[in-house]
């Protein structure tokens, strides 16, 4: 699922200041692509808290109805508005840490092997499918 809100990004004098007003979220970042990627993960955030308590995810106003003077940083410094996406499905995948239980066959004899070592079997697992997919975290 792929969502696009309207964000009110206001440059202070140290930080940009982030809203996303349909989701209530204010959030800040050091530089406008730190401040764009908060809002990412604050956004993201939001629709699956909403989703796992079962609420009604809002709907995005048009980008030419957000006036930024209904902002909550108007005072703070210049604002504009402009759109972020972000995929909700992939954002899920990447922050999705939960440990799933997997059974794996190996000879007796390297287990035992293993275990003299005291080698963690489930680390080493990871590791080599991390390698073989060439994926990072």
């Amino acid at each position: 699922m792929k969502v696009v809100y309207p964000v009110i990004f206001t440059q202070s004098e140290y930080v940009i200041l982030v809203e996303v007003p349909d989701l209530e979220i204010l959030t800040e970042g050091e530089n406008i692509t730190n401040a764009i990627d908060m809002a990412r993960d604050a956004i993201a955030l939001k629709i699956i808290s909403l989703e796992y308590d079962k609420i009604e995810i809002p709907n995005p106003t048009n980008l030419f109805d957000v006036n930024i003077k209904n902002g909550t940083f108007v005072q703070e410094g210049k604002s504009y508005v402009s759109l972020v996406d972000v995929d909700i499905t992939e954002y899920r995948k990447k922050v999705d840490n939960k440990a799933v239980r997997r059974n794996i066959t190996l000879p007796n004899w390297l287990n035992v092997e293993a275990e003299k070592a005291h080698i963690n079997v489930s680390k080493v697992a990871q590791e080599a499918l991390i390698e073989k997919l060439g994926v990072s975290r």
